[in-house]
């Protein structure tokens, strides 16, 4: 079950965070959210503004994520194309516990039931969710900066009618 977060589940998402960036470091990729990422206060605004979402299973958080409608300021410049210029939703800090699978999928879905256009960016060194990404049908648009101006590949799915 996916819901809105709650001050409640802060533990069970800070601990979420810390697994997955030891995950992160063990399979290659240490440097995309090294040891402060992703930022506490980013996490508690997306809270606030109802777009951070846990998954459950069995009353277990299993996995967090941030969902947000509108125009992401990092996806203003790409070297690169996306696909449409219509209005979409934004996947970012997805993380799990690593105790269940498919939840990255079930995570896409759910977003993709709730807005049909969809973008994600992601590290280079990030294989394990390049390989969620492109399995979901994500399709590869090109570079993006981040906030801190590291480069993100970056992906985009519109639903077919």
């Amino acid at each position: 079950m996916i819901r809105g977060a709650q001050q409640a589940d802060w533990q069970d998402i800070t601990d979420i965070y810390t697994i997955a960036r030891s995950f992160m470091r063990q399979a290659g990729n240490p440097t995309q959210w090294g040891d402060k990422n992703p930022d506490p206060a980013v996490i508690r605004r997306d809270m606030a503004e109802g777009n951070f979402y846990v998954l459950e299973r069995e009353g277990r958080v299993q996995a967090v994520f941030s969902f947000l409608p509108g125009e992401d300021p990092t996806y203003g410049e790409i070297d690169g194309a996306w696909l449409s210029d219509g209005p979409y939703c934004t996947i970012h800090r997805v993380a799990s516990r690593g105790e269940a699978h498919g939840l990255t999928g079930e995570i896409f879905h759910w977003c993709m039931d709730r807005c049909g256009h969809l973008r994600i960016d992601t590290h280079a060194d990030n294989k394990p969710m390049r390989r969620a990404i492109e399995k979901f049908g994500f399709v590869y648009c090109g570079i993006i900066k981040a906030h801190d101006g590291t480069p993100r590949i970056a992906f985009e799915k519109i639903e077919q009618a």
